[in-house]
């Protein structure tokens, strides 16, 4: 990975082996929206984690959504290696994405409408990288919170498949596995809300310029 060679997901054998407890600590609020990036949530409120590209560009897209959304953070996810650094995580040994997780108000905005964001906010198309940033961590990915975001998920994917292939575009490589198979762990503090604290700062992400169609997936989450 460090080397040039072609990007590869790694086997939990070939993965560091990481520690059992982080090796920083998370800041408690939001710079933004002022919420607690860990918790506790208000009851009702629910949990969605996904990967696309560069995660100081992807968290200020679910951010800036004007409602519904409580909190966002940004950390590791998909892999094989506990409590990562991000040194550890652009290494490729330990296959984790780099995500958003988003804690969001179902009465006021849906799962489907996260899934819109997601899908018109990147290009899911090209594997292992995202434009210029090339590497396993800025694969597109999502990991459902429960069976009603699964199945949204697929069809929002399958919808979005059609008007994709309409337009010229390739196959979605977008992972899609459940949450509690592949632990959120949270990134460094100066990765959260890192374009808050940083308005110039670095944005790689970019969609392909195709709207996702409205009803893609089953309501709620």
């Amino acid at each position: 990975m460090l080397f040039g060679r072609t990007p590869v997901l790694i086997t939990p054998e070939q993965a560091l082996e990481g520690r059992p407890e982080p090796v920083f600590t998370v800041p408690d609020r939001h710079t933004v929206l002022g919420n607690p990036l860990l918790g506790p949530y208000p009851e009702g409120y629910e949990v969605a984690d996904f990967g696309l590209g560069c995660f100081w560009g992807a968290e200020r897209k679910f951010w800036e959504l004007p409602s519904g959304v409580w909190t966002t953070l940004v950390g590791y996810q998909g892999g094989h290696t506990e409590n990562p650094t991000y040194e550890e995580v652009c290494s490729g040994l330990t296959r984790h994405t780099e995500a958003v997780r988003v804690v969001y108000d179902p009465a006021l905005i849906s799962y489907e409408s996260l899934l819109k964001t997601f899908w018109e906010a990147h290009n899911p198309t090209q594997g292992f990288r995202q434009g210029n940033d090339v590497g396993t961590q800025y694969r597109s990915a999502i990991y459902t919170h429960t069976p009603a975001q699964a199945t949204a998920t697929e069809a929002s994917r399958s919808a979005y498949q059609q008007v994709l292939t309409a337009s010229g575009h390739a196959t979605i490589t977008t992972e899609i596995l459940p949450a509690d198979s592949r632990p959120f762990y949270p990134a460094e503090p100066y990765h959260q809300q890192y374009l808050d604290k940083n308005p110039a700062g670095y944005c790689g992400i970019g969609g392909t310029g195709v709207s996702c169609p409205i009803g893609v997936a089953t309501a709620g989450g």
